[in-house]
Parts: C-alpha cells; sequence; structure tokens
C-alpha cells in the first residue's frame, strides 16, 4: 500500500510539472507569436522589376528630408520635361500643378501666353532637365528650398545647355493619390534661367 501511495504522488506531481509546463510553453508561444505578428506588419514588400524588396515602417519625421527633395524633384522634372507632343505636356503640366501652388500656374500661364509650348511643338523641339542638388533649410517652417538644374534644350539645328535655379516653401498637406509626398510647393521662384553653351547638331 505504501508502494501505490507513493507512486500515486510521484505520478501527481509529475502531471503537475507537465500541466505547468504546457501552460508556460502555450504562454511563451502567445508571446512569441505577438512579436513576430507586430515585427512583420512593420515590414512592407515592393514589388520593383519582379523582385520583391524589403521596405521598414517609419516616423515621418525621419523621412522628410527624403521627401521633400523628392517633392521638389518630381514638381521640377514634370513641369519642365518637355516633348513636342501637346498631350504628353498637358499631361505632365497637369501632375506638376497639383504639387504646387498658385506660383506655378502663374509661371505656366505666362510661357503659355508667350507661346513657349506652341514653339516647342512646332519645332519638334525637346527639353529635358537634371537636378543637381537641392537644398533645405529644415529650421523654418514653411520648408526652404533652393534647386539647382540644368536643362537641356535640343533643337533641329542646335543643343543649348542652360543652368536652372528656383526657390520656394515647402508646406504640409494630405497626401492624396496626385501628391504622394505631402508636400506643396508655394511661392515658388525662378531665380535663373540662362543659356550656359550652344552646340550646333
Amino acid at each position: 500500500m505504501q508502494n501505490i501511495d507513493t507512486a500515486f504522488r510521484y505520478i501527481r506531481l509529475f502531471t503537475i510539472v507537465i500541466v505547468f509546463g504546457a501552460f508556460a510553453l502555450c504562454l511563451f508561444v502567445i508571446y512569441r507569436s505577438y512579436i513576430l505578428a507586430a515585427t512583420t506588419q512593420e515590414k512592407i514588400y515592393v514589388l520593383v522589376n519582379g523582385k520583391a524588396l524589403e521596405a521598414y515602417a517609419s516616423d515621418r519625421k525621419d523621412n522628410i528630408p527624403v521627401e521633400a527633395k523628392d517633392h521638389v524633384r518630381t514638381f521640377h522634372q514634370l513641369f519642365f520635361s518637355l516633348s513636342p507632343d501637346e498631350k504628353a505636356i498637358n499631361e505632365n503640366l497637369t501632375k506638376s500643378l497639383y504639387l504646387a501652388d498658385i506660383t506655378a500656374k502663374q509661371q505656366y500661364d505666362n510661357l503659355k501666353e508667350g507661346n513657349y509650348y506652341s514653339n516647342i511643338i512646332s519645332g519638334n523641339v525637346n527639353q529635358t532637365i537634371r537636378i543637381d542638388s537641392v537644398q533645405l533649410d529644415l529650421n523654418q517652417y514653411p520648408i526652404y528650398f533652393k534647386c539647382f538644374a540644368h536643362e537641356q534644350i535640343t533643337r533641329s539645328t542646335s543643343i543649348v545647355d542652360r543652368s536652372l535655379i528656383t526657390e520656394g516653401f515647402l508646406r504640409n498637406v494630405s497626401r492624396s493619390e496626385n501628391n504622394s509626398h505631402g508636400f506643396l510647393i508655394e511661392k515658388w521662384k525662378v531665380l535663373e534661367n540662362k543659356d550656359v553653351n550652344i552646340r550646333k547638331r
């Protein structure tokens, strides 16, 4: 009887240890699952040229300089990249005007009234832009920027290289399909747009 009683105690103790061990293991697995789920939710996979690249979520304040510079670059690329195609010009300019305030629209209206776009179409002129650098002053709001770029205007008889310097301010707005960075360019001015080299073709 003593052996049966001792064996029963051992079995009961062993069962209690197994139950508590299984309970602790379940708690550990649930805890690790929550951590893994939280970690995976911070990751975004972007498909680029058929390859999945991992992107990480972060606060906007960490990316303000990058996003602000890209916003300025995108605006200038759309506004100044022109081809002798009225539909392409209108598409680019419409997209660019979503990124800036009335000052960009006024610049566009001035160029249009001066038949700039008509001359590009009739003369089969191609205009491209290369952004050299964008300087930001993050110590003030709205954020001040200065953009340094080079334009290349290709005509049937010549290629003109131009130096372009612009400035303006960036204000925060809501992100949208037409304005993915959530900035709006204000008080935009062209400080310099002059020929630096002319080559015959």
